[in-house]
């Protein structure tokens, strides 16, 4: 593979891997009359302000992939990277999941700690090979714990849930 090949085979990869867990995640929202009648604090965003939000963290989170791979010194740092993202995808859909298609807010507050985790951990492993990559998943940590507080006071407006 061509050196020019060789750099841009990341950035396909972290585009695809990116585009792949927002699909997924928008696949699990579902807008519809359960979701519309929760009792909302006044302060949450409007939902159309959810999609841009994602998109730039999603971009920004890809970024920082291909960074972070491009200046990791072996194989198998890039292999526990890539391990780190996929756990991150999965653990973001999962939320979408248990809040939006199981009706399951209370669960999602419990695993949104673990998305959560999943983004510190992250920025800790890219920040041993690109502490600018690191800086990229910063607001993502911002967002997931301002979901993650938007979710806590959805549960208490709302709860329980379940029954």
């Amino acid at each position: 593979m061509t050196s020019r090949g060789g750099l841009l085979k990341p950035v396909l990869i972290a585009a695809a891997a990116a585009l792949a867990v927002a699909g997924l995640g928008g696949l699990m929202t579902d807008l519809g009359p359960w979701y519309q009648q929760l009792v909302q604090p006044p302060w949450k965003p409007p939902d159309w302000l959810f999609g841009p939000a994602w998109t730039a963290i999603f971009a920004l989170a890809a970024m920082a992939g291909v960074v972070a791979w491009r200046r990791a010194p072996r194989q198998i740092d890039r292999e526990w990277m890539l391990a780190l993202f996929a756990l991150n995808g999965f653990l973001n859909v999962l939320w979408s999941l248990l809040f939006f298609r199981l009706h399951r807010p209370d669960w999602a507050l419990i695993e949104v700690v673990l998305l959560w985790l999943s983004v510190l951990l992250l920025m800790g492993v890219l920040a041993r090979y690109a502490r600018p990559a690191s800086l990229l998943l910063l607001p993502y940590l911002a967002w997931v714990a301002f979901a993650g507080f938007l979710n806590l006071t959805t549960v208490r407006l709302n709860g329980p849930f379940g029954t």
